[in-house]
């Protein structure tokens, strides 16, 4: 005799921000997208539903259900769909994780914070504007700072990655996918302590 087994509820959001269309492909504001290449790597899964204006994908880990979304709303605007997301599931801020670049670190640096502020990242601040506060943790993965003065901080997040930048950030997000599954499964300072 077959039971269905009784699936969870969502309890956790997983945001990689990033902008869509190939023009953004492999950029360092990007790096949120890579992310979620190595979890659907990692999982056998594809995030491909298009749900509250992202794609989607469901993944249960540690016995917890997770909503994975990258927005599709470019970067600045990607807190309407996560507030969507959170209404839905009923999740609260706290368990939204979000993940992108970060020009304060070294390439492929990974920091992982409770909590924080904008830092600048507009993606992140309209999150925070729109969702309730800055009370969600992050992991965010080094894109470095360019090494031109004069150079416009929007071109250099904007700007293809490549040799030796681009190895250390795909390196940075399969630790970054190995993260996420430890804030999950262990919480944040668990994670903080093995990923910072």
């Amino acid at each position: 005799m077959f039971f269905k087994q009784k699936i969870p509820n969502v309890s956790w959001i997983a945001v990689f921000l990033g902008n869509p269309g190939t023009r953004y492909d492999n950029t360092r504001h990007n790096t949120g997208y890579m992310v979620a290449d190595a979890v659907e790597k990692m999982a056998g899964l594809r995030i491909n539903r298009l749900k509250f204006n992202s794609l989607t994908a469901l993944a249960a880990i540690g016995g917890k259900r997770l909503f994975l979304m990258k927005p599709q709303t470019y970067m600045n605007l990607s807190g309407g769909a996560v507030r969507q997301a959170m209404r839905f599931y009923k999740v609260p801020i706290s368990n939204v994780v979000v993940v992108s670049d970060d020009v304060s670190l070294p390439t492929g640096k990974l920091r992982i914070r409770r909590r924080g502020s904008s830092g600048g990242h507009n993606g992140l601040k309209d999150i925070i504007d729109k969702c309730g506060g800055e009370d969600f943790p992050r992991i965010k993965i080094g894109v470095g700072e360019s090494s031109h003065i004069d150079y416009n901080m929007a071109d250099w997040v904007l700007s293809k990655l490549t040799g030796e930048d681009y190895k250390l950030i795909a390196d940075a997000a399969e630790r970054a996918a190995l993260a996420l599954e430890a804030i999950i499964t262990g919480g944040v300072e668990f994670a903080m302590g093995r990923y910072n």
